[in-house]
């Protein structure tokens, strides 16, 4: 018989969850759907980078992209320049 590695890990999160399931539906409300965007934005389901670098700066890009395009629908041009301008 043989155990994952991190089976003591898997079976307390699956306990978390039983005792608390409202936690997957916030979390699918605030992180999954940004997550989806991003992806849908960049056009593909998986990094265009290899190794770990790559795909760190790659979604580093991403996120700052879909912050600003948010910002922009949220402030609009003016409201943003405005509040970006050295005071």
């Amino acid at each position: 018989m043989t155990r994952h590695l991190y089976e003591e890990v898997l079976e307390r999160l699956a306990a978390r969850m039983k005792a608390h399931p409202d936690i997957m539906r916030r979390r699918a409300g605030r992180a999954e759907h940004p997550f989806g965007i991003i992806k849908a934005m960049m056009g593909y389901p998986r990094f265009l980078c290899r190794g770990l670098k790559a795909v760190t700066a790659e979604m580093a890009l991403s996120v700052t992209a879909f912050n600003l395009k948010r910002t922009l629908a949220i402030l609009g041009t003016q409201e943003l320049v405005q509040r970006l301008r050295p005071a």
